[in-house]
């Protein structure tokens, strides 16, 4: 999950104690966190070289966060279709919830190398999203994530603000949260794979479209929204773009909001 991002600089992160109660010897590396109280941390094991690396997911007790297992049965769900980290084990203790996968040989769309390739990791970005959207099966899919089911978990003075939502123009299995960091591509600059997909439903392809053309121009600057939509392989629509980016604000807002409250 990447809304609200920070990653983990230049603050230090300290490993929760659940934490290191679940990961035995490994070296246990903070790599990611968000401010509705995620932690990302890699795990490696010294001497194991045969081993590959894994990432702990870890959502506290009370967190705003999509569980950890609701992300474990999304992964386990789409894998024969997609390429999305494979699950270890998932569980529960009483300070929070948590998730194990393993890493994939690859690096996230955020690093500094990648940033430096705007214009081509931005096409890498919209063809890994026609990817996904392509190769995960409507039928059958048993999440949604489409504006209705979105806005009806808002309360009700949030949902008034809001206009209707437009008809769907293609209805896919869409990510869930298409942000930059959440696309991971190979040494050699190819697709490798998507990771985050927490809220991964069935809704308009726009649902996606609309935040990763928005999070392209975040992270790389500006003039790249229309090298994302060439790269999917479809042409811009103002209307269903500005509906799904305010709905997701709200939906962000809303939840922030509850984090704030918490604390």
């Amino acid at each position: 999950m990447s809304r609200a991002l920070l990653g983990v600089r230049p603050a230090p992160v300290e490993v929760p104690p659940a934490v290191r109660a679940l990961t035995g010897w490994a070296v246990v590396t903070p790599v990611w966190r968000n401010e509705l109280g995620g932690l990302t941390f890699r795990l490696d094991e010294p001497g194991r070289a045969l081993r590959r690396a894994r990432y702990l997911k870890w959502v506290p007790r009370g967190s705003a966060c999509p569980d950890p297992a609701a992300e474990g049965d999304r992964l386990h769900w789409a894998g024969p279709h997609a390429a999305v980290p494979r699950v270890l084990y998932q569980g529960l203790r009483p300070e929070g919830a948590y998730l194990v996968t393993e890493a994939i040989d690859a690096t996230s769309a955020i690093e500094q190398h990648w940033v430096a390739r705007r214009e081509h990791a931005a096409r890498v970005i919209g063809a890994g999203l026609r990817f996904l959207h392509d190769s995960l099966p409507v039928d059958g899919c048993p999440f949604d994530w489409s504006a209705a089911s979105r806005a009806a978990a808002l309360p009700a003075r949030v949902r008034r603000r809001l206009p209707p939502a437009p008809e769907p123009d293609l209805l896919v299995v869409c990510h869930g949260d298409a942000t930059v960091p959440n696309t991971l591509l190979r040494d050699d600059g190819t697709f490798a794979a998507h990771v985050d997909v927490g809220e991964l439903g069935v809704a308009d392809r726009w649902a996606d479209i609309a935040v990763t053309t928005r999070s392209v121009t975040r992270r790389y600057g500006p003039g790249l929204e229309d090298v994302v939509l060439e790269a999917y392989g479809v042409g811009p629509d103002p209307l269903r773009t500005a509906y799904y980016r305010r709905l997701w604000d709200a939906v962000e807002t809303w939840r922030l909001g509850r984090v704030r409250s918490a604390g």
